[in-house]
């Protein structure tokens, strides 16, 4: 039995959308943003039948659950990371920014708005990361994480890096911290 007491209706993909057993399409309610088995970018969507009650999720590779192989993601959306973001800001730089993301994502073709295209869209540009760099974020404390993750993909996007180092970590953290790590 699944968690809302359905134990007979099942979903279905039907053409490029998804279908409930009940007749009614799935309608996406979310996507988490994970790291699959090898390190690989992974969303897990969410979909709903609004008649029955019907809760599915699938765990598709990036990018994948809204293009038309799969249609798992029916309209524009943002992702838990990315809505996460956006609700850390100011409520007036939330009604400004929320559309200018939107605008960049639908003329960029996206159906999800991602940690990363949020960022690509307020700096005008993606910045990658170096492995090393990478490990380090994540002994960043969670409750700073994300707010840490952005002031560095802007910073090296204002200085025309094309991706966060160890190097530019380090000099971030004394700036702000005074917590330059020591040779």
């Amino acid at each position: 039995m699944d968690p809302v007491g359905n134990s007979r209706r099942k979903a279905r993909v039907k053409g490029i959308m998804l279908v409930c057993g009940c007749g009614r399409w799935m309608h996406t309610q979310g996507v988490e943003e994970r790291l699959g088995p090898a390190g690989e970018p992974m969303w897990f969507v969410r979909s709903e039948c609004l008649g029955c009650g019907l809760r599915v999720g699938a765990d598709v590779a990036a990018g994948e659950a809204s293009g038309e192989t799969f249609g798992l993601v029916d309209r524009l959306i943002w992702s838990d990371d990315a809505k996460h973001c956006l609700e850390r800001l100011p409520p007036y730089v939330q009604e400004l920014l929320k559309p200018e993301v939107e605008r960049y994502a639908r003329a960029a073709r996206h159906r999800v708005v991602t940690y990363d295209l949020f960022a690509e869209a307020r700096q005008g540009t993606a910045v990658a990361w170096d492995p090393a760099a990478w490990q380090r974020l994540d002994r960043v404390p969670a409750s700073i994480r994300a707010m840490a993750r952005l002031e560095l993909e802007r910073t090296a996007a204002d200085r025309g890096l094309s991706s966060v180092s160890v190097a530019l970590m380090e000099e971030v953290k004394a700036k702000y911290f005074g917590m330059a790590q020591k040779p």
